[in-house]
């Protein structure tokens, strides 16, 4: 039986926690688990039989870092690995089932995939076609050794997750669920939310969607309805036995079997599909729950619980790294400026691959407001393949937005949605079969929404009712390829009035007829309507207010046309959409002219100079202020380059103290409590960090060639505990106090405490950053803490991971707990004073 067939139709269970077995069988801190497979068959025989006992249908194999990264130096391959792991569940399965006929054939292979413990470009070393490959490597092997399905758990990169899910696509045909592990703020390491992820993922066409670890079930049940809210895809959560503590030196959890069944029977009324276990949770764990499903659920005649699938909710939305944009009732926008077609200045950036001036573009469009960005490189004279890839990584660096990603270019297309992080949405696809042949299979497979233009071999159709019929024919051609018409955005193409004076009417009538017709959303680009005539923003204005009031779900505009967007504010104020008329009296107050700015139709060079009319709100609030200097703003912008060059200006006539102090110290502090807040990510975090080192560098070879010396604010150790080999969360710490001008001894990871204490007498070093990933391995952190308080009492310890909290940090006595890796820096700070 294939799972499909009953996924979403009755309740399933998966096993519980590998690790925590594996450890009760002998496993120590700094073994490699996944060798178990081919050293210890016997055990991993031993705990997949007694989750089959326990009921579970869905037995992991034990290769959740069964990469090449993570099996390098152990004399293993991934297949060996994999094989082995797949084998000795197949025999599990097999043995258990013909001792209980009646569950014949309900059982599934399960390949257990996990992150692989890098981080990816542009934060990281890793590029994103390298982690597909890996993650190929591994799902290729599973796949041929006979797995039933993949399970991709414990994410907390959606980039590296959308790596994963493509792999696993193009190397097998096997059911895909995939398990994110959020924050207590319900976000990824990465800044991604539910909502996003799901957009990502259910575009990708994954089959079920979950969350597990970090939490126990009450904790979950926070996050769930987030989660039902916007998924279509079968839903799952495998929660921890609670949270850990640490009694008599071992690592226990505070919730026991009967009181997590009880919680499991809440998750499953909120909308679970399938439930398990993560760390913590036993065989026991996963009997309790079972045991308590079935008495609490009206089982059928065979016993199997029946769940209702989730409703179709028929969601149209995109989405970035950090969250999702739902087009529906209020129109959204679109901003136009990144694009070549009559921009001298641009196209001969694009020439010079100046990628600068597109980043100030963009942050110039999110500052006046826009909900997505238009990206179109494409010249006939440079690689727009290349450009458009280096484009998307540049902008995505600096801004949170989604984009549209705008092409005309196959190969250019299927390179941008591939590398993209999120759901993009793609211009376009048009009603000619070539068209047609060539985009939709790409947005099927890449799981993009996709803007249609009512054109066909034709041309562009004179009449209302020809425009709708080759949208009619473009929802029909989507549906064969399983694209739903939900991710088809209707462009009624606009064309000037100057031509003929029926043109704008004919747009709006098409627009109108194919959104109540078809129930579909729509976009525009609004600014062919006054091509040739004079004062252009008057009649362009006029006519986006007129579309949006005939169903309208996304104008492309130019943001920096003050007419445009005051006709948006005021559209969206008459609509009721601004509440209390707020965004409208805070953008207009005690402002005498609403196009002050506006000189014969076009926006002046000063507003476009200045980046924007800063209309919106964004993660950082916008940087553009008088006493804000252009090294300030570029390093809270993430701008490198800019940062290096405005320090070198600021070096001609300032002290290099009072640079720092005065730039890049307040810069640094701005983004710390942005991230703290939650307003930014670690993307952006890195960013801002990287600029300030850039500027940094500059300041060091002022030093140098001056002959003056410039100081480390004090050296830090850092490592993760013996046993643990999970160092993400240590290299985060390392690159930003780095970036805070600290030195960093980096001792790695699986780092004995022997080898910190020895360090730390050695360098005189009086601040220890220890990090532990794995419950199993607090021990080791806290026998380290002991070390260090015995041999060395005028170091301060501060520890992170997150299996850790604040009242578990002072029980092993640590100095400082911190949640995430600004916390270490400002602690850092206080030390060092």
């Amino acid at each position: 039986m294939n799972i499909r067939e009953i996924l979403g139709k009755e309740l399933l269970f998966l096993d519980g926690a590998m690790g925590t077995q594996l450890q009760k069988n002998g496993l120590q801190g700094g073994d490699n688990p996944e060798t178990w497979n081919i050293l210890h068959p016997e055990v991993l025989h031993s705990i997949h039989s007694s989750y089959l006992d326990a009921g579970s249908n869905l037995i992991t194999t034990n290769t959740f870092g069964c990469n090449k990264y993570k099996l390098e130096g152990t004399g293993y391959s991934v297949e060996e690995i994999s094989s082995a792991a797949v084998a000795i569940v197949r025999k599990s399965i097999e043995e258990f089932e013909a001792s209980h006929e009646e569950n014949r054939g309900k059982h599934f292979i399960t390949l257990d995939v996990g992150p692989l413990g890098k981080l990816l470009q542009p934060i990281g070393p890793l590029s994103f076609d390298d982690a597909v490959e890996a993650f190929a490597e591994q799902i290729k092997a599973g796949a041929a050794a006979g797995a039933d399905l993949i399970l991709c758990e414990t994410f907390t990169d959606n980039y590296e997750l959308k790596a994963a899910i493509l792999a696993a696509k193009e190397n097998c045909d096997l059911p895909i669920f995939v398990s994110i592990a959020p924050d207590e703020n319900g976000r990824l390491l990465t800044g991604g939310d539910i909502a996003s992820v799901t957009a990502m993922c259910e575009g990708l066409g994954v089959d079920a969607i979950g969350m597990n670890c970090g939490f126990g079930p009450k904790q979950f049940l926070r996050f769930l309805p987030k989660l039902t809210s916007v998924c279509e895809t079968p839903v799952f959560v495998q929660p921890n036995a609670g949270l850990p503590k640490v009694i008599n030196g071992k690592t226990t959890f505070d919730v026991l079997p009967d009181e997590f069944a009880e919680d499991i029977i809440e998750l499953v009324k909120g909308g679970c599909c399938i439930v398990g276990g993560c760390c913590g949770t036993s065989p026991d764990y996963i009997r309790a729950e079972v045991k308590y499903c079935k008495e609490h659920f009206t089982c059928d005649a065979a016993g199997i619980i029946p769940v209702t699938a989730p409703e179709k909710k028929n969601l149209t939305v995109i989405s970035s790294y950090t969250h999702a944009v739902y087009f529906g009732d209020k129109p959204l926008l679109i901003g136009e400026r990144i694009n070549p077609t009559g921009k001298k200045a641009l196209k001969q950036a694009l020439r010079d691959k100046n990628i600068s001036y597109i980043i100030n573009e963009a942050i110039a469009e999110e500052d006046a407001g826009v909900d997505i960005l238009d990206v179109n490189v494409g010249l006939p004279e440079i690689d727009e393949c290349e450009m458009m890839e280096l484009a998307i990584k540049e902008i995505t660096g600096v801004s949170a937005l989604p984009l549209q990603i705008d092409t005309s270019d196959i190969k250019t297309m299927e390179r941008a949605l591939r590398i993209y992080n999120g759901k993009p949405l793609l211009n376009s696809v048009n009603g000619k079969e070539e068209s047609m042949e060539a985009v939709l299979p790409l947005a099927k497979k890449y799981g993009a929404a996709v803007v249609c233009l009512t054109l066909d071999e034709r041309g562009i159709p004179e009449t209302v009712e020809e425009r709708v019929a080759i949208a009619k024919k473009i929802i029909e051609r989507a549906a064969e390829y399983g694209i739903d018409k939900k991710d088809l955005l209707f462009d009624s193409l606009t064309m000037t009035v100057s031509t003929d004076i029926n043109n704008a009417k004919i747009t709006l009538d098409a627009m109108r007829l194919i959104r109540s017709s078809f129930g579909v959303n729509t976009v525009l680009g609004v600014s062919n309507v006054s091509f040739g005539l004079p004062l252009r923003s008057l009649i362009t204005s006029t006519f986006f207010t007129l579309a949006m009031d005939n169903g309208l779900s996304a104008g492309i505009i130019n943001p920096l046309d003050e007419r445009l967007m005051a006709a948006y504010d005021c559209y969206l104020t008459l609509k009721g959409y601004d509440r209390q008329c707020l965004n409208y009296i805070n953008k207009y107050n005690g402002r005498t002219d609403a196009y002050s700015v506006v000189k014969n139709g076009i926006v002046s060079s000063e507003v476009a100079a200045a980046g924007g009319t800063n209309a919106g709100t964004t993660a950082v609030e916008s940087t553009n202020q008088a006493n804000e200097s252009p090294l300030f703003n570029a390093v809270v912008r993430g701008l490198q380059e800019k940062a290096a060059e405005e320090c070198k200006k600021l070096l001609k006539t300032s002290d290099p103290v009072n640079i720092i102090d005065g730039n890049l110290i307040p810069a640094l502090d701005k983004v710390g409590k942005a991230f703290e807040q939650k307003k930014l990510f670690l993307p952006q975090l890195l960013m801002s960090a990287d600029s300030a080192k850039a500027a940094f560098d500059e300041i060091k070879k002022y030093y140098a060639e001056t002959g003056k010396q410039g100081k480390s604010k004090g050296t830090v150790v850092v490592a993760t505990v013996k046993g643990d080999v999970h160092d993400i969360g240590k290299n985060i710490v390392k690159v930003l106090l780095e970036n805070y001008d600290f030195t960093v001894i980096d001792l790695g990871k699986d780092v004995p405490p022997e080898q910190v204490v020895e360090t730390v007498l050695k360098h005189n070093i009086k601040l220890v950053g220890l990090s532990a990933l794995m419950t199993t391995t607090v021990v080791s952190m806290e026998e380290t803490i002991k070390q260090l308080h015995e041999k060395a009492p005028f170091c301060k310890i501060v520890v992170g991971g997150a299996v850790l909290t604040k009242e578990y940090a002072d029980k092993i006595g640590a100095d400082a707990y911190s949640a995430e890796a600004m916390a270490t820096v400002r602690y850092a700070n206080e030390v060092f004073g």
